[in-house]
């Protein structure tokens, strides 16, 4: 595995991309409109990475998504049931034609989390808003094995809601959100036999569900910042059987695979490099043939594709090879904190 000599970093492609996405989406994301949020976040946290974020106006999107919050009426409403967290986009605050939520509260843990990494990346204090309806009720969306619902009428329960809690609760500076003990254990149920974690107990090792496990524990204090501390101190997880399973994932053309017998994507080189990185074993990874990889799937448009063959770049792959390259300290690009995805700078 090497890395082509010819290839370089095109710095100032993807910020016009990014700057582009942040204005204005192409019609083709219209189908992902209710995920506004977090298509905001991609684009918004790539220009931070780049150390652009001067070409938007911070304070406009500050406000843009703040007005995305839902707040309780009254006092009394902490009491309903409801999650009082951030909608996903203008559609999920509009009445709904769901007779399970004659309500109309559309806030949902992943929207949360992206607007709160959105404030902290443009600057904006959150401790200027009342976060005690959020935070008291997300600790109601905890289910009894730990797990989280990532919104009020029900749905699917696994890692990357446990994640989002926990980033949540880390951000705000405040861990009532949830009983981190219960989401610790259900953390622990869902590490496969080969040392990576499946979003659910008992299913495959995953690279996504994996991060979410591992940057959940290092949130909430259960893991240790380097390797030789996690190898020696009695340990939550087996350390040495989750190193191995994400060394495992680096492919012969340099990049990182999500599953087993997977093709290299892009993201995963922040998925699997980001657990590296939290439990200090990335000095094993082979960096040039990784970078070679990365900068293969630079697209000539800006952005960054999903796969080595691919055509055109997407914003989310666009965002994590990016962050991807700044876990390989890639001159130009902003410091990561991993665990919250946010640039360094905004902590």
């Amino acid at each position: 595995m090497g890395e082509p000599e010819q290839l370089e970093f095109a710095r100032e492609r993807h910020v016009l991309f990014l700057e582009a996405m942040a204005s204005e989406l192409p019609g083709d994301y219209a189908s992902q409109e209710v995920n506004h949020l977090t298509l905001a976040y991609f684009a918004v946290a790539g220009l931070s990475l780049l150390r652009e974020l001067d070409r938007v106006n911070k304070d406009q999107i500050a406000k843009w998504i703040l007005s995305f919050q839902v707040h309780p009426e009254t006092g009394n409403e902490l009491d309903n049931g409801q999650f009082y967290g951030f909608c996903g986009s203008r559609t999920t605050q509009f009445p709904s034609t769901n007779v399970k939520d004659p309500c109309h509260n559309g806030s949902h843990l992943a929207s949360t989390y992206s607007a709160l990494a959105i404030l902290k990346i443009v600057g904006y204090d959150v401790a200027n808003f009342d976060s005690k309806a959020l935070l008291s009720s997300m600790k109601e969306l905890q289910q009894p094995d730990g797990s989280f619902m990532p919104i009020h009428i029900g749905a699917e329960t696994d890692l990357r809601f446990v994640y989002c809690a926990a980033a949540i609760c880390s951000m705000l500076k405040d861990w009532t959100g949830m009983d981190k003990e219960k989401a610790k254990q259900y953390i622990l149920s869902c590490q496969s036999y080969d040392g990576g974690f499946g979003l659910v107990p008992g299913s495959e090792s995953h690279g996504g569900g994996t991060f979410c496990a591992v940057a959940a524990l290092r949130l909430m204090g259960f893991i240790q910042v380097d390797l030789a501390s996690n190898l020696r101190e009695p340990a939550s997880i087996d350390v040495y059987l989750l190193m191995e399973w994400c060394l495992q994932r680096q492919a012969e053309d340099g990049g990182f695979q999500g599953r087993r017998n997977k093709l290299s994507d892009t993201c995963y080189a922040f998925w699997i490099g980001g657990v590296l990185k939290i439990i200090g074993a990335y000095h094993f990874i082979d960096h040039g043939a990784l970078r070679g990889f990365l900068l293969s799937c630079q697209s000539p448009y800006g952005g960054f594709t999903k796969l080595l063959d691919d055509q055109y770049p997407d914003i989310y792959h666009s965002y994590y090879g990016l962050a991807a390259l700044s876990l390989l300290e890639e001159d130009g690009i902003e410091p990561l904190c991993v665990e919250l995805g946010i640039i360094s700078a905004a902590l």
